[in-house]
């Protein structure tokens, strides 16, 4: 089949491959010439792994060719997938005026292309990006606006998980497939059954449904976060020891055990952007989304209660000190900076007169462009702890589970770990000396 990738974001870009490698004939559009030339040279712009593998094997197979030309993108493709970002405004309202541009090229591309004989169905356009409710209406509409040449329209919202997001696309727990022609929805099915042959579904819906259910599983997980995170500070107020609750708790199948992990609250692309268009269309059909509105405080609030165990324990006077940073993207397996709560910790430091040396085996680049000032960057997770008062531990990447503890006494001039993923034990920060604040359990102190 014929594809056209418009984006070449995390989605668009993974997707694109993945589409190629099954087999596909794809091109993907993006309008940053730079980014095209880097892609074509088969280095990837984003960190995935196992992503540049990818790359390079479908570009040397003549499967996957990235472009500018709109031209060249929009040439008798089966399917044209939107990529695109949807950023939350200052109100918390998906910005759809990417996806619409894109719709409006696409109906423009579909008029300069001539006459179709009659009974051609013309290319299926799917809209990938997360949307509100009801913006494949104005895609559509956008499109009918620039030609009456032929198109279907369909919602394929995507799950993939920073990370992991090749595993999610060749073994997704379900496709989700919004149509309202039966011809659109074999179609989809056609693309995607390389994808389910373990037997995980392929769920065709009307559009609207398909649109909400994205929105609909981001708020649930985080819904799950936040909850997890709430009942940690229960426990720290209380004396229970968040870590024997999450157990007994999830040994309830019922409830389970993924995405119950105490911590800094979430952050990247998805989890905020999501929850907070989840109120926004509250908001605008009244219909208070008022659970999530509480999601959303609480996550906010999270990252502020444990900037006060550090600014507790050191009573306020954090100027003239050096803190240690490990990790920085929002999660492990990825550079990612966006909502990232390392940057509300680094940034409350700088901002008292404090300084910074951080480590991350991933996304140094990144953050150097999302914080300014005494802020230095470790080649490795020791040398950024060389003179400092305290180690704070934003993200949870495996490397930093079982370190050396004499070294890292050796190198620190205090004694103190900010530990925000809860990767120690309490008797093992004992045993070390250490003073180990965390998420959910009583201070260890030293």
């Amino acid at each position: 089949m014929q594809l056209t990738i418009v984006g070449t974001g995390y989605v668009g870009l993974v997707s694109g491959t993945c589409f190629a490698d099954t087999g596909n004939d794809v091109v993907c559009l993006d309008i940053d010439e730079g980014k095209i030339e880097r892609m074509r040279r088969g280095e990837s712009p984003i960190y995935e792994p196992g992503l540049d593998d990818l790359l390079e094997r479908n570009l040397a197979a003549g499967r996957l060719t990235f472009t500018s030309d709109r031209e060249q993108a929009y040439s008798n493709p089966d399917f044209i997938f939107i990529c695109v970002g949807t950023p939350s405004d200052e109100m918390g309202r998906a910005d759809l005026k990417y996806v619409l541009a894109v719709a409006a090229d696409i109906g423009t591309a579909l008029e300069a292309q001539g006459p179709v004989e009659p009974g051609t169905p013309g290319p299926i356009v799917v809209v990938k990006s997360t949307v509100p409710v009801g913006t494949n209406d104005k895609v559509r509409a956008a499109i009918s606006s620039h030609t009456s040449k032929p198109f279907s329209m369909a919602s394929n919202p995507e799950f993939l998980k920073e990370g992991a997001a090749i595993h999610d696309f060749y073994k997704p727990d379900r496709v989700v497939v919004g149509c309202d022609e039966e011809r659109t929805g074999s179609q989809l099915r056609r693309l995607y059954e390389p994808y389910v042959r373990q037997g995980n579904p392929i769920l065709v819906m009307d559009i609207r449904s398909a649109e909400m259910v994205k929105y609909a599983s981001n708020a649930m997980l985080a819904t799950k976060i936040s909850f997890i995170n709430e009942i940690a500070s229960l426990c720290e107020a209380f004396g229970a020891e968040i870590g024997m609750v999450r157990k007994g708790m999830c040994s309830d199948k019922r409830i389970g055990n993924q995405f119950l992990y105490p911590g800094l609250g979430y952050g990247g692309s998805c989890f905020p952007k999501d929850v907070l268009a989840c109120i926004s269309m509250g908001e605008e059909s009244d219909t208070p989304a008022r659970l999530l509105e509480a999601v959303h405080l609480v996550n906010q609030k999270q990252r502020i209660r444990f900037i006060g165990k550090i600014d507790e324990h050191f009573s306020g006077e954090v100027a003239g000190l050096k803190f240690a940073i490990w990790g920085l993207a929002f999660k492990p397996r990825t550079d990612d900076m966006r909502e990232a709560p390392s940057l509300d910790i680094i940034r409350w430091l700088l901002e008292r007169g404090a300084s910074v040396c951080a480590f991350d085996p991933v996304a140094r680049e990144r953050a150097a462009e999302c914080v300014q000032g005494d802020i230095t960057f470790a080649d490795n997770d020791f040398d950024a702890l060389d003179g400092a008062a305290a180690l704070v531990i934003c993200t949870e990447w495996p490397e930093f589970r079982r370190p050396d503890f004499d070294e890292m006494r050796r190198r620190m001039a205090g004694n103190v770990i900010f530990d925000g993923r809860n990767i120690y034990s309490l008797p093992l920060m004992r045993e070390h000396g250490f003073s180990y604040y965390s998420v959910g359990r009583r201070p260890q102190l030293s």
